[in-house]
């Protein structure tokens, strides 16, 4: 069997899907060459789907760099400043609109100085290979200031225009102050906003079928919940399906899966299970009131990595 690796580097949840699956066959045979050099902490690829072909490496320290479809290097596209970088904080994810080609706009994924999740949108300058930082907006900021780990990390348009990230749990160890299950809270969750269409107080508005917008006890913001670490998920670019992949606690890891126009108002079950396991169920639901995940496994060799 043979398979395009480099096509999978933006789906790494998907990979490790993969992976975990060849475990009961046989591991696969890895050919690999090096083609960038002299990154600091790269997290992310990102294509700007503008017909360039151009490859946007986004880096922990704060910077994207650009190179070209043969790999040669271009430059800095946009160093973001503000940006905490410390333990999993920093610059986290990119990107960009999808009329990209036409209104120049791009979008970042963040720790600001005080620690706090937070996404800007910045507008390309009259050099397509640089930004221009005065352009800069702040869209969102979410409160994160307990602990420095669960940032989340991944932020994507969907096929439906509207922009998706998903959020960490806040940090520590065990969701002390059960921010994944608390609706009020933005920690924890996946998210879904409209940035075309800007609110009179905020600089985005609530799309009119997010799932709890009728909720008083949900924030209108919240697509699905109950997540702790989702540091990186995708849509399926051909059916629309939802792949989440969420770090667990000290047991299991999870991929989470539901099929494209599925994935609204649902829970993931954090912190009330660690994968497929019970891990803190004081005050939750019914274990039939969560959506548990196509695949859990262990930390080991035999099943995990």
């Amino acid at each position: 069997m043979k398979i395009n690796w480099s096509k999978l580097i933006a789906y790494p949840f998907a990979l490790s899907f993969i992976f975990n699956c060849f475990c009961s066959f046989s591991q696969p045979v890895l050919n690999y060459r090096r083609v960038i050099t002299s990154l600091s902490a790269p997290l992310e690829i990102v294509n700007a789907a503008d017909g360039t072909n151009r490859l946007f490496v986004v880096q922990k320290v704060g910077s994207v760099k650009v190179y070209d479809s043969a790999y040669n290097y271009l430059g800095v596209f946009v160093t973001v400043s503000g940006v905490t970088i410390n333990g999993e904080r920093g610059l986290l994810s990119m990107a960009f609109h999808p009329d990209f080609k036409n209104n120049g706009f791009f979008f970042v994924y963040y720790t600001n100085t005080q620690g706090d999740i937070e996404i800007s949108r910045y507008t390309v300058s009259n050099n397509p290979n640089r930004a221009d930082t005065t352009t800069r907006k702040i869209i969102i900021t979410i409160p994160h200031r307990a602990a420095a780990n669960h940032n989340g990390g991944k932020i994507s348009f969907g096929p439906d225009g509207y922009l998706y990230f998903a959020t960490g749990d806040g940090g520590n160890g065990g969701d002390p102050p059960n921010n994944a299950q608390n609706g009020k809270v933005l920690l924890g969750k996946m998210l879904r906003i409209d940035v075309n269409n800007p609110g009179s107080q905020l600089n985005y508005s609530i799309p009119p079928d997010n799932p709890f917008v009728n909720d008083s006890l949900i924030a209108d913001e919240i697509w699905a919940m109950g997540l702790r670490n989702p540091f990186r998920w995708s849509f399926d670019r051909l059916t629309h399906d939802m792949w989440i992949a969420d770090v667990g606690q000290g047991v299991k890891e999870e991929i989470n899966f539901r099929k494209g126009g599925e994935t609204k108002g649902l829970n993931y079950g954090w912190r009330c299970y660690e994968g497929k396991g019970a891990y803190n169920t004081s005050g939750c639901k019914p274990a039939d009131q969560y959506v548990f995940p196509i695949f859990d496994y262990t930390h080991n060799l035999a099943t995990g990595f």
